[in-house]
Protein backbone atom coordinates (compact mmCIF):
# COMPACT_ATOMS: atom_id res chain seq x y z
CA UNK A 1 0.00 0.00 0.00
CA UNK A 2 1.23 3.54 -0.68
CA UNK A 3 2.35 5.35 1.69
CA UNK A 4 0.31 8.51 0.73
CA UNK A 5 -2.83 6.27 1.32
CA UNK A 6 -1.50 4.58 4.56
CA UNK A 7 -1.37 7.99 5.99
CA UNK A 8 -4.82 9.12 5.29
CA UNK A 9 -6.07 5.62 6.85
CA UNK A 10 -4.56 6.47 9.82
CA UNK A 11 -5.97 9.87 10.35
CA UNK A 12 -9.67 8.42 8.86
CA UNK A 13 -9.01 5.96 11.81
CA UNK A 14 -8.10 8.37 14.29
CA UNK A 15 -10.63 11.20 13.36
CA UNK A 16 -13.65 8.18 13.48
CA UNK A 17 -12.10 7.57 17.41
CA UNK A 18 -12.04 10.75 18.11
CA UNK A 19 -15.77 11.17 17.00
CA UNK A 20 -17.03 9.02 18.83
CA UNK A 21 -15.91 10.37 21.96
CA UNK A 22 -16.96 13.67 20.69
CA UNK A 23 -16.11 16.26 23.82
CA UNK A 24 -18.46 19.51 23.95
CA UNK A 25 -17.60 22.05 20.82
CA UNK A 26 -15.76 19.62 19.01
CA UNK A 27 -16.80 20.12 15.29
CA UNK A 28 -17.66 17.26 12.81
CA UNK A 29 -15.39 16.35 10.60
CA UNK A 30 -13.18 19.65 10.31
CA UNK A 31 -16.40 21.76 10.10
CA UNK A 32 -16.35 24.56 12.22
CA UNK A 33 -20.61 24.84 11.63
CA UNK A 34 -21.59 22.04 12.96
CA UNK A 35 -20.96 21.27 16.71
CA UNK A 36 -22.10 18.21 18.59
CA UNK A 37 -22.52 19.05 22.48
CA UNK A 38 -23.71 16.73 24.52
CA UNK A 39 -23.94 19.38 27.45
CA UNK A 40 -26.14 21.90 25.50
CA UNK A 41 -28.33 18.89 24.31
CA UNK A 42 -29.09 17.79 28.04
CA UNK A 43 -29.40 21.27 28.69
CA UNK A 44 -31.95 21.80 26.17
CA UNK A 45 -33.35 18.38 26.72
CA UNK A 46 -33.63 19.93 30.46
CA UNK A 47 -35.28 22.89 29.42
CA UNK A 48 -37.73 21.28 26.92
CA UNK A 49 -39.21 19.49 29.82
CA UNK A 50 -39.50 22.52 32.50
CA UNK A 51 -41.54 23.73 29.52
CA UNK A 52 -44.01 21.36 29.09
CA UNK A 53 -44.49 21.13 33.26
CA UNK A 54 -45.30 24.83 33.25
CA UNK A 55 -47.41 24.08 29.81
CA UNK A 56 -49.29 21.70 32.08
CA UNK A 57 -49.95 23.91 34.85
CA UNK A 58 -50.92 27.16 32.81
CA UNK A 59 -53.16 24.74 31.29
CA UNK A 60 -54.72 23.39 34.89
CA UNK A 61 -54.65 26.64 36.10
CA UNK A 62 -57.40 27.78 33.28
CA UNK A 63 -59.35 24.87 33.07
CA UNK A 64 -62.56 25.34 35.52
CA UNK A 65 -64.84 23.25 37.67
CA UNK A 66 -68.30 22.36 36.48
CA UNK A 67 -69.45 21.41 38.61
CA UNK A 68 -69.08 23.83 42.03
CA UNK A 69 -72.38 24.01 43.40
CA UNK A 70 -71.05 20.86 45.73
CA UNK A 71 -69.82 23.15 47.66
CA UNK A 72 -73.02 25.80 48.42
CA UNK A 73 -74.48 27.05 50.80
CA UNK A 74 -77.71 28.88 51.93
CA UNK A 75 -76.81 32.56 53.32
CA UNK A 76 -79.03 32.74 55.99
CA UNK A 77 -80.90 36.36 56.50
CA UNK A 78 -81.13 38.04 59.73
CA UNK A 79 -85.10 38.57 60.62
CA UNK A 80 -86.07 42.13 61.84
CA UNK A 81 -86.98 41.70 65.33
CA UNK A 82 -90.39 42.95 66.05
CA UNK A 83 -91.22 44.00 70.02
CA UNK A 84 -93.90 44.51 71.54
CA UNK A 85 -95.75 47.43 72.05
CA UNK A 86 -98.76 47.64 74.13
CA UNK A 87 -98.97 50.64 75.83
CA UNK A 88 -95.92 52.75 74.19
CA UNK A 89 -94.04 50.97 76.97
CA UNK A 90 -91.40 49.86 74.46
CA UNK A 91 -91.68 52.61 71.62
CA UNK A 92 -88.71 52.81 69.74
CA UNK A 93 -86.88 49.82 70.45
CA UNK A 94 -88.15 48.00 67.61
CA UNK A 95 -86.61 50.36 65.04
CA UNK A 96 -83.24 51.13 67.26
CA UNK A 97 -83.30 47.20 67.09
CA UNK A 98 -83.22 47.12 63.25
CA UNK A 99 -82.02 50.47 61.85
CA UNK A 100 -78.72 52.70 62.86
CA UNK A 101 -80.09 55.53 64.56
CA UNK A 102 -78.36 56.26 68.03
CA UNK A 103 -81.09 59.10 68.98
CA UNK A 104 -83.99 56.84 68.33
CA UNK A 105 -81.89 54.17 70.61
CA UNK A 106 -81.36 56.61 73.73
CA UNK A 107 -84.76 58.21 73.28
CA UNK A 108 -86.52 54.34 73.31
CA UNK A 109 -84.19 53.44 76.44
CA UNK A 110 -85.05 56.50 78.86
CA UNK A 111 -88.41 54.89 78.21
CA UNK A 112 -88.20 51.73 78.54
CA UNK A 113 -86.50 52.13 81.91
CA UNK A 114 -87.55 53.11 85.39
CA UNK A 115 -86.84 56.86 85.61
CA UNK A 116 -85.61 58.31 88.85
CA UNK A 117 -87.64 60.92 90.96
CA UNK A 118 -87.12 64.52 91.36
CA UNK A 119 -85.86 64.20 95.21
CA UNK A 120 -83.10 61.65 93.98
CA UNK A 121 -80.69 64.37 93.33
CA UNK A 122 -80.88 65.95 96.43
CA UNK A 123 -81.07 62.29 98.38
CA UNK A 124 -77.81 61.67 96.45
CA UNK A 125 -76.13 64.82 97.42
CA UNK A 126 -75.61 63.81 100.84
CA UNK A 127 -73.86 60.44 100.43
CA UNK A 128 -70.48 59.75 100.46
CA UNK A 129 -68.36 58.07 97.39
CA UNK A 130 -68.26 54.52 97.18
CA UNK A 131 -71.38 54.50 99.74
CA UNK A 132 -74.22 52.04 98.91
CA UNK A 133 -76.25 54.69 96.76
CA UNK A 134 -73.73 55.91 95.27
CA UNK A 135 -72.69 52.61 93.89
CA UNK A 136 -75.95 51.73 92.88
CA UNK A 137 -76.23 55.18 90.94
CA UNK A 138 -72.80 54.66 89.07
CA UNK A 139 -74.14 51.78 87.64
CA UNK A 140 -77.59 52.82 86.59
CA UNK A 141 -75.32 55.81 84.87
CA UNK A 142 -73.04 53.33 82.87
CA UNK A 143 -76.03 50.91 82.03
CA UNK A 144 -77.82 53.96 80.48
CA UNK A 145 -74.63 54.75 78.42
CA UNK A 146 -73.94 51.35 77.22
CA UNK A 147 -77.48 49.96 76.52
CA UNK A 148 -78.24 52.59 74.17
CA UNK A 149 -75.14 51.86 72.16
CA UNK A 150 -76.01 48.20 71.73
CA UNK A 151 -79.56 48.75 70.76
CA UNK A 152 -77.86 50.78 67.66
CA UNK A 153 -74.99 48.11 67.18
CA UNK A 154 -77.75 45.58 66.72
CA UNK A 155 -80.05 47.80 64.61
CA UNK A 156 -76.65 48.71 62.77
CA UNK A 157 -75.56 45.04 62.19
CA UNK A 158 -79.35 44.37 60.68
CA UNK A 159 -79.24 47.10 58.75
CA UNK A 160 -76.03 46.14 57.28
CA UNK A 161 -76.98 42.85 56.81
CA UNK A 162 -79.69 43.52 54.55
CA UNK A 163 -77.54 46.37 52.57
CA UNK A 164 -74.78 43.67 51.70
CA UNK A 165 -77.13 41.07 50.91
CA UNK A 166 -77.28 41.22 47.29
CA UNK A 167 -72.76 42.25 47.00
CA UNK A 168 -72.75 39.19 48.84
CA UNK A 169 -75.39 37.18 46.96
CA UNK A 170 -73.49 38.36 43.79
CA UNK A 171 -69.74 37.45 45.22
CA UNK A 172 -71.84 34.11 45.84
CA UNK A 173 -73.11 33.86 42.52
CA UNK A 174 -69.82 34.31 40.61
CA UNK A 175 -67.86 31.99 43.36
CA UNK A 176 -69.96 28.55 41.58
CA UNK A 177 -70.28 30.30 38.25
CA UNK A 178 -68.86 27.30 35.99
CA UNK A 179 -68.53 29.00 33.13
CA UNK A 180 -65.06 30.03 31.10
CA UNK A 181 -65.55 34.47 31.83
CA UNK A 182 -64.99 33.34 35.77
CA UNK A 183 -62.64 31.14 35.30
CA UNK A 184 -59.71 32.66 34.22
CA UNK A 185 -57.29 32.26 37.06
CA UNK A 186 -56.67 36.45 37.69
CA UNK A 187 -60.41 36.09 38.21
CA UNK A 188 -60.62 33.39 40.80
CA UNK A 189 -57.88 35.53 42.38
CA UNK A 190 -60.12 38.49 42.13
CA UNK A 191 -63.18 36.41 43.80
CA UNK A 192 -60.97 35.37 46.43
CA UNK A 193 -60.05 38.67 47.29
CA UNK A 194 -63.24 40.43 47.55
CA UNK A 195 -64.38 37.27 49.31
CA UNK A 196 -61.74 38.18 52.30
CA UNK A 197 -62.74 41.99 51.85
CA UNK A 198 -66.31 40.78 52.84
CA UNK A 199 -64.82 38.95 55.31
CA UNK A 200 -62.94 41.44 56.93
CA UNK A 201 -66.40 43.99 57.12
CA UNK A 202 -68.39 40.89 58.62
CA UNK A 203 -65.44 40.75 61.16
CA UNK A 204 -65.73 44.44 62.14
CA UNK A 205 -69.38 44.50 62.39
CA UNK A 206 -69.48 41.54 64.61
CA UNK A 207 -66.61 43.06 66.47
CA UNK A 208 -68.75 45.81 67.38
CA UNK A 209 -71.09 43.10 68.85
CA UNK A 210 -68.82 42.04 70.95
CA UNK A 211 -67.33 45.08 72.41
CA UNK A 212 -71.45 46.04 73.32
CA UNK A 213 -71.55 42.38 75.11
CA UNK A 214 -68.72 43.01 77.06
CA UNK A 215 -70.01 46.78 78.51
CA UNK A 216 -73.33 44.43 79.31
CA UNK A 217 -71.10 41.87 81.21
CA UNK A 218 -69.40 44.93 82.59
CA UNK A 219 -72.36 46.45 84.14
CA UNK A 220 -73.80 42.81 84.91
CA UNK A 221 -70.35 42.32 87.09
CA UNK A 222 -71.01 45.66 89.17
CA UNK A 223 -74.57 44.57 90.01
CA UNK A 224 -73.40 41.26 91.05
CA UNK A 225 -70.12 42.98 92.91
CA UNK A 226 -72.49 45.59 94.43
CA UNK A 227 -74.78 43.18 96.03
CA UNK A 228 -71.87 40.73 97.16
CA UNK A 229 -70.19 43.99 99.34
CA UNK A 230 -73.59 44.93 100.21
CA UNK A 231 -74.28 41.46 101.46
CA UNK A 232 -70.94 40.81 103.51
CA UNK A 233 -71.39 44.93 104.96
CA UNK A 234 -74.48 43.78 106.43
CA UNK A 235 -73.05 40.96 107.87
CA UNK A 236 -70.16 42.90 109.20
CA UNK A 237 -72.94 45.76 111.23
CA UNK A 238 -74.61 42.63 112.31
CA UNK A 239 -72.02 41.31 114.25
CA UNK A 240 -70.70 44.49 115.31
CA UNK A 241 -74.38 45.53 116.97
CA UNK A 242 -74.53 41.91 118.19
CA UNK A 243 -71.45 42.71 120.37
CA UNK A 244 -72.72 46.06 121.71
CA UNK A 245 -76.62 44.99 122.03
CA UNK A 246 -77.64 41.94 124.19
CA UNK A 247 -80.39 40.39 122.15
CA UNK A 248 -80.36 37.10 124.39
CA UNK A 249 -83.44 35.80 125.62
CA UNK A 250 -82.27 36.13 129.01
CA UNK A 251 -82.43 40.06 129.25
CA UNK A 252 -86.23 40.23 127.27
CA UNK A 253 -86.38 43.71 128.50
CA UNK A 254 -83.72 44.81 126.69
CA UNK A 255 -84.93 43.12 123.44
CA UNK A 256 -83.16 45.22 120.40
CA UNK A 257 -85.57 46.27 118.42
CA UNK A 258 -83.65 47.77 115.47
CA UNK A 259 -82.33 43.86 114.94
CA UNK A 260 -80.79 43.48 111.50
CA UNK A 261 -80.78 39.54 111.04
Amino acid sequence: MPLQLKKHRKWLIAGTALLLTATPGFALFGLGDIVFDPTSYASLVSQLTTLETQYKMLKNNITHFSFKQQWQTTLHTLENANVANMFGETAGIKIALNSNSPSTSSTAWKTATISMNSGTSSYLQGQSLGSSRMSQLAMIETADSISPDCLTAVGQYRSNRTENATANSSLLSSQFDSTDGTNTEVQQLNLLNAAEAQKLTEMQAQGTLHTCLAGQMTVANMERRNAAVEDLNTAVFVQQQRATNDASAARESNTWQTYLP
